[in-house]
């Protein structure tokens, strides 16, 4: 018989609606029942997409007896850390306080008032790897609980004093430390594994906001250290197992260091933001295999992520069938079969290193194992024979692999994760000049500003036609986010407004005064400790994505309140970039742009215009990650403040560049115009003119 989880949204929770175990969503009904019958509660955190929370699930909380165990003793209660990631922020600080660790499936056990007494991550269903058997968990805490509840309190007390001190740190500081970015360079260098490539060991995670920061860094100083970090590591997860040969996209993360074995989930966040990382490589280098990587995550997401609505669903499982991966990997004799016949097959297994013994448990996860330059010659073939042959190859196993059944998908719509994506749609149809990326981020954005009439109302989740949960602060700053980089595509000035008032509503809701940005709002948030997120883990923190967000609307819109408000969180921070660069390098990315140059363009002429459009294209030939640009004919009332009282020259559409709003003289050519970007990043970033 179906749990109290069977009318839920989501579909974790969906999943285990039909557990035996009698599971609670969060909610002040299941907290007043633990008060009621005055039991602790077991709170389990997790997401569809996760492996080990499906692996828990199949062992215990299918299990009748552990079910029964929780039903009599505990009041369980069932979150998706997607749809609340505000719970999950609070009670992953005390297993982290706990344990030193954290990971998914999340499993606290909770005074009836919610203050977490004991925490974990996964437990299994016998004691195995110095763990212990999770009904022995359970049996320890109703026997503890019962007889010396005084010790759960004052355990439950200390976790929730360190919370307290931990959520928003103090800082003396008043003046941004340029010098943290050069620092930052060294620490990032002296930790890079040059080897595999990326930072750490196994598990490897992509570190997408070091890699920006690299690619900022190497701008400023005009060092190719930076340049060469952030470029060694996309190629290589490039050619590894992490990426999806076949269908494009990104898997998690890399069970090894080497980035050939993933964790099969792929998430919507990981995949934003790495197409946005490979186009901004590409914006640097020109070369052409970042952005092929670019162009097939972003593929994979309009074709396989899109919900008809506009927004883009939140992951696909690493799981089909039962077994991990199983989608993914291949026999070599599979692909023999399949490949003989156009006469590929010795290609295939030479330029996807599959073997007969295979890398995954017997089967093969398709990886480059060398260089393309490398294969081509090892194979005997020209690069652009090599590369058809490569199409050829991928095409025909693509084919035949969507005659498999595909891991389930998570088809609610987050705010937050769909800002990341829009940010990066935006600027793809922007730097490539793609009608269809345009499209989806237009259609992108109105589906996400149709969920509320203003920003006070917009909701965190979606799904079936259906929002809940009241917006986070990471969705505020992600969709303004996302809004400011799609008005520079397109220059609609609704898009500018929309920013706007994002930008004021995390000001009036989010802001602390002495500093910095709550995850959430001050009244009605209904948790333990209002919570302020620093570090980057996966995405970008909250207060990272606003001060970014802010200080570039602050650029646009010659508005020094945004900026102020930047500029005090980071100060907040600054101590901690120092020592953890890797964990702070969206702050780093802040800071970088908060001690400029600021650079503003405006275009000034009917968009539409072939001559407005090929300036527009020249200003984004290049990654300038210090550049905001402005759009319109100057009569608007409606747009920034940097098109007022400029307008076309001669009938021509005209480009105005400007230094800290000092201005170069205006100009129709677009070459003048790529000449001034030259000449003014040499000047500012290297001190020296051409």
């Amino acid at each position: 018989m179906p749990n109290r989880l069977k009318d839920e949204s989501s579909p974790y929770l969906q999943q285990h609606a039909d557990n035996p175990v009698d599971w609670w969503p969060w909610s002040d009904e299941a907290l007043a029942f633990a008060r009621q019958h005055d039991r602790p509660i077991f709170l389990s955190i997790g997401y569809a997409a996760c492996h080990w929370c499906h692996v828990m699930a199949h062992e215990s909380f299918e299990d009748p007896a552990t079910a029964d165990l929780l039903n009599r003793d505990f009041v369980p209660i069932k979150v998706d850390r997607e749809e609340r990631p505000d719970l999950d922020a609070v009670y992953m600080q005390a297993v982290v306080a706990m344990t030193g660790q954290g990971g998914w499936p999340l499993s606290a056990f909770l005074t009836p008032a919610g203050e977490p007494f004991f925490a974990g991550t996964y437990f299994p269903p016998e004691r195995r790897h110095q763990l212990p058997a999770f009904r022995e968990v359970l049996q320890a805490i109703r026997d503890a609980w019962r007889s010396d509840r005084s010790r759960m309190e004052a355990t439950a007390q200390r976790v929730l004093d360190h919370l307290t001190r931990a959520s928003a740190p103090d800082s003396p500081q008043t003046e941004l430390e340029i010098g943290l970015l050069e620092h930052a360079t060294r620490r990032l260098f002296d930790t890079y594994d040059w080897t595999h490539g990326g930072w750490g060991g196994a598990p490897k995670f992509p570190q997408v906001p070091a890699i920006e920061l690299l690619l900022s860094l190497h701008l400023r100083f005009g060092d190719r250290l930076p340049l060469d970090m952030a470029v060694d590591c996309l190629q290589r997860m490039g050619r590894g197992g992490i990426y999806d040969q076949l269908g494009g996209g990104f898997h998690r993360y890399s069970v090894d260091a080497a980035w050939q074995v993933p964790h099969f989930e792929k998430m919507l966040y990981d995949n934003a933001l790495l197409a946005r990382a490979y186009l901004h490589a590409w914006q640097v280098t020109r070369e052409d295999d970042l952005l092929q990587i670019c162009r097939d995550t972003l593929e994979y997401l309009l074709r396989d992520m899109a919900d008809p609505a506009g927004g883009f669903y939140s992951s696909e499982d690493a799981d089909s069938q039962g077994e991990e991966g199983r989608f993914y990997v291949w026999s070599a004799a599979e692909v023999g079969q399949l490949l003989e016949p156009s006469g590929l097959a010795d290609f295939a297994l030479t330029a996807f290193g599959i073997t007969d013994e295979g890398n995954f448990e017997g089967r093969n996860i398709l990886h480059q194992p060398r260089p393309t330059s490398q294969l081509a010659e090892q194979l005997g073939l020209q690069p652009a024979e090599f590369a058809a042959r490569l199409r050829q190859a991928r095409a025909q196993l693509a084919t035949a692999r969507r005659a498999r059944a595909r891991p389930g998908r998570d088809e609610k719509v987050l705010t937050d994760w769909n800002g990341l994506l829009l940010t990066t749609l935006s600027e793809a149809a922007r730097a490539l000049r793609e009608p269809a990326y345009l499209a989806a981020a237009q259609k992108l954005a109105d589906f996400l500003l149709s969920t509320s009439a203003e920003a006070t109302q917009l909701q965190h989740a979606w799904r079936d036609g259906q929002a809940k949960v009241p917006a986070f602060l990471k969705d505020h700053a992600a969709l303004g986010a996302g809004l400011l980089s799609l008005y520079q595509a397109d220059f609609d000035p609704r898009w500018y407004q929309a920013a706007m008032a994002c930008a004021a509503h995390i000001l009036r809701t989010f802001e602390d005064p002495a500093g910095g940005f709550y995850d959430v709002p001050a009244t009605d948030h209904g948790l333990l400790l209002r919570p302020m997120e620093l570090q980057d883990s996966p995405t970008p923190s909250g207060g990272a994505l606003a001060a970014d967000f802010l200080l570039r609307l602050a650029a646009l819109a010659d508005e020094p309140r945004f900026a102020r408000a930047a500029e005090k969180a980071i100060l907040r921070v600054q101590p901690l970039l120092r020592e953890h660069p890797i964990a702070f390098a969206a702050w780093l990315a802040a800071l970088d742009f908060a001690c400029g140059p600021h650079w503003q363009l405006a275009l000034l002429g009917s968009k539409d215009s072939p001559e407005f459009q090929q300036l527009a294209h020249t200003a984004a030939e290049r990654l300038l990650p210090h550049l905001v640009t402005a759009g319109g004919t100057g009569a608007s009332t409606e747009g920034p403040a940097l098109l007022r009282g400029r307008g076309p020259i001669s009938g021509r559409a005209t480009a105005y560049l400007c230094r800290d709003y000092h201005c170069d003289l205006p100009t129709p050519d677009p070459a003048e115009l790529r000449a001034q970007l030259t000449r003014l990043g040499s000047i500012e970033f290297t001190g020296h003119d051409g």
